[in-house]
């Protein structure tokens, strides 16, 4: 193989092909002006032309080319046209480092293949090329003239390929295939690209500019009624509208996304047509987020004492909520924490759960806002409907947040416990992002579409059962359990609050009605059975208006009315309730402890033996829990008979019946234990019980005495009722220390750990 050695001149940015010339111009100064000289002088004018190149990646193949033409112009500049001839191998480069010396290369020639079905490969190329040039404007037909009679397919892509293809890098490769066959193939595949490119092209260009005809035409349109409006001395509310919304949003104090948002709302709502539906959609959601409190807090009531005594001032009693409130602003005061508990009141109606929150809110200095989510079913009421809906609009959570017109409200959640869940709609899942605090700060309503921060708000949630809590959302709560108001506290709240309210609201003065305390117990005990004072409000509001309208009917005139009993009876009439009072002291009566959500009170057991089998009669409506403690009582004592002096044979051969008067009202759990086996024990032994005692306590096979819940209104019952002495299981020591003062003043507590130790008491009594 031939080498021989030539002066090499470098191209930046373009690509030079055999078959075609290039016109350039040099510096006088330039090194590669000397390697012009060099090919003049002593290559014959030869020259290797290559393609800009790095040290890494040092080109292959270079073009042979010729000096035809070389002008000195009048400035010392040299202008040369260069004719590239052939593809040749570059062997080695030389002066790659001498920055001062022209570079030169070792050249070799190489052998064009032969290509089968030449002149038809030429053909196909030809009519491709002349029907691209035809539907694209812009190709230059120049060339047809060179490449009418070219036989050679290596010289025909060459001469071709510079006028179709304007990429370097196509150029490239174009230089770097050997075969002609391959640049023939490369060069239909590119012409079928272009001509794909254009067609596609054109479409987009057609669509664009029908399109901003239309546009055109429509804004034209617009200006015209505009001016029709002017002349006509209407205004264009739109446009008006558009400005204030500018307005607003640019002092609208709320997170960057939220503004972009809002600014690309408003340019829809800007350039849509007021005759489009859509436009009251758009218009409509800018307005919500506009009206939502983005980055709007109020300051946190710190001075704590502050905080208790207004709680204290509005609410009786309930320490354990008051105190978790007093503990959270503790916390923040000194933390700085955003985190706020998700604190859940639990108990029974009237208690004042609602209106605690409100209070709350109150000392706290915080906006209130109020939602209940009683007998939702769909979970939209809370996420809200998507924008595609007719008649949409946000969710419940959203939409308080609106009202409460802050970042950090105190939230009521009210009636969790009676929230719907069924297979194909889920409520319940739906809350728990609102109020799980690892996500709630990304809280996303369907409507709104965007972050709102809920981390900041105060939950506060209410039910009436616990158990109806769903289990998932129940982990997430800080249950406060409140059991309802006891005679003591509601007296105090009737002469504290209710009544002095109830008479300012009937127009009277503070002094005009005296009831003494004992009516008020009255109306407590036997016109109400609650656990909290909706109706004592009720009852003393009526007592209330029946005397104001006497007042007013008859023209009476009067300084003050006094209440007494039989005054009492002429307004509410007769008594309503009746709670249990102690029975008289008999052989088989035990006086037990019941607890409901009206209170509690005393339950009355009786038990009789006749001749029988030894079977247990159980009557009273008795629960199952109630009469599996009677069972085991019974037990108990036929496995302990020579213990407690009990006759066997009375309790083989005889049938004992177990009756709770009241047997319309359904008692059931397993307090009742001790108070059943002490009944069973004085009928069989015909021992007297005391009727100023009761009992409370589960009882166990081997006759333990197990804890009991609700001591405290049972206890308070039991005062009602007379009784002095109550023999409670030794495990509820710790809750004697909530009893009110008056119950532990007036009532004797006995602990007792096992049956044995009731039996002592009453062998000492």
């Amino acid at each position: 193989m031939k080498k021989y050695n030539l002066p090499v001149i470098l191209l930046k940015g373009i690509v030079l092909l055999p078959q075609n010339t290039l016109k350039l111009e040099f510096d006088s100064k330039n090194t590669d002006n000397n390697v012009i000289d060099m090919s003049l002088l002593f290559h014959d004018n030869y020259i290797l032309v290559v393609s800009e190149y790095d040290s890494r990646n040092l080109p292959k193949i270079g073009v042979l080319s010729k000096i035809e033409n070389n002008l000195v112009l009048p400035n010392g500049n040299n202008r040369v046209d260069i004719k590239g001839l052939r593809r040749v191998k570059i062997t080695e480069f030389l002066n790659l480092n001498k920055l001062k010396e022209p570079l030169e290369s070792i050249v070799s020639e190489i052998e064009v293949e032969k290509v089968d079905k030449e002149e038809f490969i030429i053909n196909k190329l030809v009519k491709e090329i002349k029907s691209y040039v035809k539907n694209i404007p812009y190709i230059s037909n120049s060339m047809f003239p060179l490449i009418e009679k070219e036989k050679s397919l290596d010289k025909f892509t060459d001469i071709v390929v510079p006028t179709l293809i304007n990429s370097k890098e196509k150029m490239l490769e174009y230089l770097n295939t050997i075969n002609p066959a391959v640049r023939g193939e490369m060069l239909l595949k590119d012409i079928y690209q272009e001509k794909e490119m254009f067609q596609i092209e054109r479409k987009i260009d057609m669509k664009i500019r029908k399109e901003m005809d239309d546009s055109q035409k429509e804004y034209l349109l617009k200006e015209k009624i505009k001016l029709l409006k002017e002349e006509l001395g209407e205004s264009s509310n739109k446009d008006s509208d558009v400005e204030k919304l500018k307005i607003k949003i640019k002092k609208l104090d709320c997170p960057k996304k939220i503004k972009e948002r809002l600014n690309f709302e408003l340019s829809r709502y800007e350039t849509g047509s007021s005759m489009s539906p859509e436009i009251n959609v758009i218009r409509d959601y800018i307005e919500w987020l506009l009206d939502l409190p983005w980055n709007v807090f109020t300051k946190d009531n710190g001075d704590l004492k502050n905080v208790k005594d207004s709680l204290d001032e509005s609410h009786y009693g309930l320490e354990e909520v008051k105190q978790r409130i007093i503990e959270y602003l503790a916390v923040k005061k000194l933390s700085k924490s955003n985190n706020s508990p998700i604190i859940c009141l639990v108990g029974p109606p009237g208690v004042g759960k609602t209106s605690l929150a409100f209070s709350i809110a109150k000392a706290m200095h915080r906006n209130f806002v109020k939602m209940s989510v009683g007998g939702i079913k769909d979970e939209s009421e809370i996420l809200g409907h998507r924008k595609t809906y007719v008649g949409a609009s946000p969710g419940r959570i959203i939409s308080s947040l609106k009202k409460a017109k802050s970042s950090n409200p105190l939230f009521l959640i009210d009636e969790i416990d009676k929230m719907s869940n069924e297979y194909y709609n889920d409520p319940v899942s739906s809350l728990l992002s609102v109020l799980d605090p690892e996500q709630n700060k990304y809280f996303s309503d369907n409507y709104i579409e965007e972050d709102f921060d809920l981390s900041h708000v105060l939950f506060i949630l209410t039910a009436n059962y616990i158990e109806n809590i769903p289990e998932a959302l129940k982990d997430r709560l800080e249950i406060i359990n409140i059991s309802g108001y006891t005679e003591f506290e509601k007296f105090d709240i009737a002469t504290k609050h209710l009544l002095p309210k109830i008479i300012k609201e009937n127009g009277l003065n503070d002094n005009f009605i005296n009831i003494s305390d004992d009516v008020i117990l009255k109306i407590i005990r036997n016109y109400t059975k609650e656990a909290g004072v909706r109706e004592l409000e009720r009852q003393l509001d009526k007592l209330v208006r029946k005397i104001v309208t006497q007042i007013v009917t008859n023209d009476i005139k009067i300084n003050k009315i006094n209440i007494n009993d039989k005054v009492l009876e002429k307004y509410l009439g007769k008594e309503k309730y009746k709670f249990n009072t102690k029975t008289k002291s008999q052989v088989g009566v035990v006086n037990g402890l019941a607890y409901t959500i009206y209170g509690g009170d005393t339950l009355p057991i009786e038990v009789n033996y006749f001749k029988g089998k030894g079977n247990l009669i159980l009557t009273g409506s008795l629960g199952e829990v109630m009469k599996e403690s009677a069972s085991i009582a019974l037990s108990y004592l036929k496995s302990n008979y020579n213990l407690y002096n009990i006759s066997y044979d009375k309790l083989i051969n005889n049938d004992i019946h177990i009756h709770v008067p009241e047997g319309a009202i359904k008692k059931d759990g397993p307090s009742a234990g001790i108070a059943l086996t002490l009944a069973i024990f004085s009928a069989l032994t015909k021992t007297e019980i005391p009727n100023t005692l009761a009992l409370t306590g589960e009882i166990t096979l081997r006759g333990n005495v197990l804890a009991i819940g609700g001591l405290k209104e049972k206890t308070i019952g039991a005062l009602r009722s007379g009784i002095k002495t109550v023999i409670i299981p030794n495990d509820n020591d710790q809750d004697l220390d909530e009893l009110p003062d008056e119950v532990k003043n007036n009532i004797n507590f006995i602990k007792v750990k096992n049956f044995k130790e009731v039996y002592k008491v009453i062998k000492n009594v």
